[in-house]
Protein backbone atom coordinates (compact mmCIF):
# COMPACT_ATOMS: atom_id res chain seq x y z
CA UNK A 1 0.00 0.00 0.00
CA UNK A 2 1.62 3.60 -0.68
CA UNK A 3 1.94 5.90 1.47
CA UNK A 4 0.49 9.49 2.14
CA UNK A 5 3.60 11.21 1.26
CA UNK A 6 3.55 8.60 -1.95
CA UNK A 7 0.13 9.12 -2.46
CA UNK A 8 0.72 12.77 -2.25
CA UNK A 9 3.73 12.76 -4.84
CA UNK A 10 1.64 11.56 -7.68
CA UNK A 11 -1.25 13.82 -7.35
CA UNK A 12 1.15 16.79 -7.76
CA UNK A 13 3.35 15.12 -10.54
CA UNK A 14 -0.34 14.23 -12.59
CA UNK A 15 -1.54 17.71 -11.72
CA UNK A 16 1.54 18.92 -13.09
CA UNK A 17 1.15 16.75 -15.92
CA UNK A 18 -2.60 17.74 -16.83
CA UNK A 19 -1.76 21.42 -16.20
CA UNK A 20 1.61 22.32 -18.15
CA UNK A 21 1.47 19.59 -20.53
CA UNK A 22 4.44 20.01 -22.76
CA UNK A 23 4.77 23.69 -21.31
CA UNK A 24 3.27 26.68 -19.81
CA UNK A 25 3.99 28.81 -23.14
CA UNK A 26 2.19 32.00 -22.00
CA UNK A 27 5.25 32.38 -19.39
CA UNK A 28 7.87 30.92 -21.29
CA UNK A 29 6.89 33.29 -24.25
CA UNK A 30 7.09 36.67 -21.82
CA UNK A 31 9.00 35.74 -18.66
CA UNK A 32 13.14 35.42 -19.01
CA UNK A 33 13.89 31.94 -17.48
CA UNK A 34 16.89 33.75 -15.04
CA UNK A 35 13.75 36.88 -13.78
CA UNK A 36 13.46 36.00 -9.78
CA UNK A 37 10.47 38.05 -7.70
CA UNK A 38 8.36 36.42 -4.82
CA UNK A 39 4.37 36.45 -4.67
CA UNK A 40 2.56 36.21 -1.40
CA UNK A 41 -0.60 33.55 -0.32
CA UNK A 42 -3.29 36.42 0.51
CA UNK A 43 -6.31 35.31 2.50
CA UNK A 44 -9.76 36.73 0.78
CA UNK A 45 -12.38 35.89 3.29
CA UNK A 46 -12.31 34.38 7.42
CA UNK A 47 -11.84 30.62 7.70
CA UNK A 48 -9.46 28.36 9.26
CA UNK A 49 -6.39 27.57 7.08
CA UNK A 50 -5.31 24.30 6.02
CA UNK A 51 -2.38 22.52 3.24
CA UNK A 52 0.30 24.97 3.81
CA UNK A 53 2.21 21.54 4.62
CA UNK A 54 1.30 20.41 1.22
CA UNK A 55 1.98 23.55 -0.78
CA UNK A 56 5.54 23.42 0.41
CA UNK A 57 6.36 20.15 -1.49
CA UNK A 58 4.58 21.50 -3.97
CA UNK A 59 6.94 24.20 -4.68
CA UNK A 60 9.91 21.85 -3.14
CA UNK A 61 9.07 19.39 -5.84
CA UNK A 62 8.38 21.85 -8.61
CA UNK A 63 11.55 24.08 -8.06
CA UNK A 64 14.18 22.97 -5.18
CA UNK A 65 15.35 26.52 -5.07
CA UNK A 66 11.79 28.14 -4.36
CA UNK A 67 12.10 29.94 -0.75
CA UNK A 68 9.04 29.64 1.36
CA UNK A 69 8.61 31.58 4.51
CA UNK A 70 5.30 30.54 6.42
CA UNK A 71 3.91 33.08 8.11
CA UNK A 72 0.74 31.19 9.45
CA UNK A 73 0.66 27.72 9.89
CA UNK A 74 -1.67 24.73 9.12
CA UNK A 75 -5.03 25.32 11.45
CA UNK A 76 -4.68 28.97 12.45
CA UNK A 77 -7.74 31.14 12.24
CA UNK A 78 -7.16 33.55 9.63
CA UNK A 79 -9.33 36.49 8.32
CA UNK A 80 -9.95 38.69 5.30
CA UNK A 81 -6.12 40.48 4.35
CA UNK A 82 -3.60 37.93 6.41
CA UNK A 83 -0.49 37.00 4.79
CA UNK A 84 0.16 33.53 5.17
CA UNK A 85 3.26 32.78 3.37
CA UNK A 86 6.03 34.37 1.08
CA UNK A 87 7.53 32.52 -1.62
CA UNK A 88 10.88 33.38 -3.55
CA UNK A 89 12.31 32.35 -6.10
CA UNK A 90 12.27 32.16 -10.31
CA UNK A 91 9.07 34.39 -11.42
CA UNK A 92 8.03 30.91 -14.39
CA UNK A 93 8.28 28.76 -10.87
CA UNK A 94 5.79 31.09 -9.11
CA UNK A 95 4.01 31.31 -12.27
CA UNK A 96 3.51 27.59 -13.05
CA UNK A 97 3.03 25.74 -9.57
CA UNK A 98 0.27 28.76 -8.80
CA UNK A 99 -2.89 27.24 -9.45
CA UNK A 100 -1.94 23.75 -8.42
CA UNK A 101 -0.80 25.33 -4.75
CA UNK A 102 -3.97 27.19 -4.87
CA UNK A 103 -6.11 24.46 -5.98
CA UNK A 104 -4.93 22.19 -3.20
CA UNK A 105 -5.04 25.30 -0.26
CA UNK A 106 -8.37 26.64 -1.35
CA UNK A 107 -10.48 23.20 -0.47
CA UNK A 108 -8.43 22.05 1.94
CA UNK A 109 -8.90 25.53 3.67
CA UNK A 110 -12.53 25.02 3.08
CA UNK A 111 -12.82 21.78 4.39
CA UNK A 112 -11.13 22.90 7.42
CA UNK A 113 -13.14 25.67 7.69
CA UNK A 114 -16.19 23.86 7.28
CA UNK A 115 -15.26 21.29 9.86
CA UNK A 116 -14.66 23.56 12.78
CA UNK A 117 -18.21 25.20 11.98
CA UNK A 118 -20.03 20.99 12.64
CA UNK A 119 -17.24 21.21 15.75
CA UNK A 120 -18.05 24.05 16.92
CA UNK A 121 -22.11 23.26 17.13
CA UNK A 122 -20.75 19.90 19.12
CA UNK A 123 -18.83 21.80 22.25
CA UNK A 124 -20.65 20.68 25.22
CA UNK A 125 -21.63 17.43 23.68
CA UNK A 126 -19.47 14.24 24.01
CA UNK A 127 -20.38 13.58 19.82
CA UNK A 128 -17.52 14.07 17.46
CA UNK A 129 -18.40 14.44 13.66
CA UNK A 130 -16.28 12.49 11.32
CA UNK A 131 -16.14 12.41 7.31
CA UNK A 132 -16.33 10.17 4.88
CA UNK A 133 -15.34 8.24 1.61
CA UNK A 134 -17.35 11.00 -0.17
CA UNK A 135 -14.01 12.46 -1.19
CA UNK A 136 -12.50 14.05 -4.86
CA UNK A 137 -10.52 10.94 -6.47
CA UNK A 138 -6.96 10.98 -6.03
CA UNK A 139 -7.49 13.86 -3.19
CA UNK A 140 -8.65 12.07 0.09
CA UNK A 141 -5.70 11.63 1.70
CA UNK A 142 -5.84 15.66 1.75
CA UNK A 143 -8.71 16.67 2.71
CA UNK A 144 -9.36 14.03 5.20
CA UNK A 145 -5.99 15.41 6.53
CA UNK A 146 -8.10 18.78 6.09
CA UNK A 147 -10.62 17.39 8.44
CA UNK A 148 -8.61 16.91 11.27
CA UNK A 149 -6.87 20.13 11.19
CA UNK A 150 -10.19 21.64 11.42
CA UNK A 151 -11.12 19.42 14.61
CA UNK A 152 -12.91 16.85 12.89
CA UNK A 153 -12.04 12.97 13.18
CA UNK A 154 -11.61 10.93 9.86
CA UNK A 155 -13.76 7.62 9.36
CA UNK A 156 -11.76 4.61 8.20
CA UNK A 157 -9.56 6.02 5.01
CA UNK A 158 -10.84 3.30 2.75
CA UNK A 159 -11.63 -0.38 2.37
CA UNK A 160 -8.65 -1.43 3.85
CA UNK A 161 -8.17 -0.25 7.21
CA UNK A 162 -11.74 -0.66 8.87
CA UNK A 163 -14.64 -3.18 8.21
CA UNK A 164 -18.22 -1.52 7.05
CA UNK A 165 -20.99 -3.75 6.89
CA UNK A 166 -23.28 -1.91 5.32
CA UNK A 167 -27.21 -2.08 4.11
CA UNK A 168 -25.83 -4.22 0.73
CA UNK A 169 -23.78 -6.35 2.60
CA UNK A 170 -25.88 -7.70 4.84
CA UNK A 171 -28.57 -7.94 2.25
CA UNK A 172 -26.47 -10.13 0.12
CA UNK A 173 -25.19 -11.89 2.84
CA UNK A 174 -28.36 -12.94 3.71
CA UNK A 175 -28.49 -10.77 7.22
CA UNK A 176 -27.13 -9.51 9.98
CA UNK A 177 -25.65 -12.83 11.77
CA UNK A 178 -24.33 -13.87 8.44
CA UNK A 179 -22.45 -10.52 7.75
CA UNK A 180 -21.29 -10.62 11.08
CA UNK A 181 -20.04 -14.40 11.28
CA UNK A 182 -18.12 -14.28 7.59
CA UNK A 183 -16.56 -11.31 8.87
CA UNK A 184 -14.58 -12.57 11.92
CA UNK A 185 -14.16 -15.76 9.64
CA UNK A 186 -12.51 -13.82 7.30
CA UNK A 187 -10.25 -11.72 9.61
CA UNK A 188 -9.26 -14.83 11.49
CA UNK A 189 -7.97 -16.61 8.29
CA UNK A 190 -6.16 -13.82 6.85
CA UNK A 191 -4.69 -13.06 10.64
CA UNK A 192 -6.58 -9.68 10.40
CA UNK A 193 -6.67 -7.17 13.24
CA UNK A 194 -9.88 -4.47 12.41
CA UNK A 195 -12.65 -3.01 14.05
CA UNK A 196 -16.10 -4.03 13.20
CA UNK A 197 -18.67 -1.49 12.32
CA UNK A 198 -22.39 -2.63 11.22
CA UNK A 199 -25.02 -0.34 9.72
CA UNK A 200 -28.45 -1.00 10.88
CA UNK A 201 -31.69 0.51 9.38
CA UNK A 202 -34.34 -0.09 12.17
CA UNK A 203 -35.12 -1.65 15.39
CA UNK A 204 -34.90 -5.20 14.85
CA UNK A 205 -31.77 -5.05 13.05
CA UNK A 206 -30.40 -3.50 16.33
CA UNK A 207 -31.38 -6.42 18.35
CA UNK A 208 -29.88 -8.83 15.62
CA UNK A 209 -26.36 -7.00 16.31
CA UNK A 210 -27.11 -7.18 20.23
CA UNK A 211 -27.65 -10.98 20.05
CA UNK A 212 -25.15 -11.93 17.42
CA UNK A 213 -22.75 -9.48 18.72
CA UNK A 214 -18.85 -9.02 17.66
CA UNK A 215 -19.14 -5.81 16.68
CA UNK A 216 -17.37 -1.99 17.94
CA UNK A 217 -19.64 -0.25 16.41
CA UNK A 218 -23.37 0.13 15.37
CA UNK A 219 -24.06 3.04 12.29
CA UNK A 220 -27.91 3.98 13.27
CA UNK A 221 -28.78 4.96 9.23
CA UNK A 222 -31.44 7.56 9.15
CA UNK A 223 -33.04 7.27 12.47
CA UNK A 224 -35.13 9.82 13.43
CA UNK A 225 -33.89 11.97 16.43
CA UNK A 226 -36.68 10.64 18.61
CA UNK A 227 -35.38 6.65 17.35
CA UNK A 228 -31.67 7.62 17.73
CA UNK A 229 -32.65 8.52 21.64
CA UNK A 230 -34.18 5.28 22.06
CA UNK A 231 -31.20 3.24 20.27
CA UNK A 232 -28.42 5.02 21.83
CA UNK A 233 -30.49 3.90 25.19
CA UNK A 234 -30.79 0.25 24.00
CA UNK A 235 -27.09 -0.13 22.90
CA UNK A 236 -25.46 2.30 25.78
CA UNK A 237 -22.62 0.81 27.21
CA UNK A 238 -22.20 -2.21 24.75
CA UNK A 239 -21.20 -0.78 21.62
CA UNK A 240 -19.90 2.77 20.21
CA UNK A 241 -22.96 4.05 18.56
CA UNK A 242 -22.71 6.34 15.16
CA UNK A 243 -25.24 8.50 13.38
CA UNK A 244 -25.58 9.17 9.41
CA UNK A 245 -27.70 9.82 6.92
CA UNK A 246 -30.38 12.94 6.55
CA UNK A 247 -28.49 14.99 9.20
CA UNK A 248 -28.02 18.41 8.25
CA UNK A 249 -26.32 21.19 10.03
CA UNK A 250 -29.49 22.38 12.04
CA UNK A 251 -30.05 19.21 13.25
CA UNK A 252 -26.62 18.27 14.12
CA UNK A 253 -27.04 18.88 18.00
CA UNK A 254 -30.39 17.56 17.98
CA UNK A 255 -28.72 14.02 17.06
CA UNK A 256 -25.44 14.84 19.29
CA UNK A 257 -27.75 15.54 22.61
CA UNK A 258 -29.08 12.30 22.37
CA UNK A 259 -25.99 10.77 23.52
CA UNK A 260 -24.86 9.34 19.85
CA UNK A 261 -20.50 8.93 19.96
CA UNK A 262 -19.82 9.88 16.20
CA UNK A 263 -22.13 12.12 13.59
CA UNK A 264 -20.58 10.77 10.17
CA UNK A 265 -20.99 13.98 7.52
CA UNK A 266 -20.73 13.09 3.93
CA UNK A 267 -20.75 17.48 3.03
CA UNK A 268 -17.22 17.79 4.84
CA UNK A 269 -15.99 17.04 1.77
CA UNK A 270 -18.84 16.21 -0.75
CA UNK A 271 -19.84 19.84 -0.94
CA UNK A 272 -17.39 22.31 0.38
CA UNK A 273 -17.07 25.75 -1.24
CA UNK A 274 -13.44 26.78 -1.06
CA UNK A 275 -11.55 29.24 0.66
CA UNK A 276 -10.96 32.36 -1.06
CA UNK A 277 -7.41 33.15 -1.33
CA UNK A 278 -4.88 34.50 -4.20
CA UNK A 279 -1.17 34.55 -4.60
CA UNK A 280 0.25 37.83 -6.00
CA UNK A 281 3.12 39.50 -6.62
CA UNK A 282 5.23 41.57 -3.97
Amino acid sequence: MLSVDELTDRLIDLSFAEDIGDGDHTTLCCIPETAEGASQLIIKEDGILAGIEVAKEVFRRFDPTMQVEVLINDGARVKKGDIAMVVRGKIRSLLQTERLMLNIMQRMSGIATMTDKYVEKLKGTHTRVLDTRKTTPGMRMLEKQAVKIGGGCNHRIGLFDMILLKDNHVDFSGGIANAINRCHDYLKAHNLELKIEIEVRNFDEINQVLATGGVDRIMLDNFSVEDTKKAVDLIAGRYETESSGGITFDTLRQYAECGVDYISVGALTHSVKGLDMSFKAC
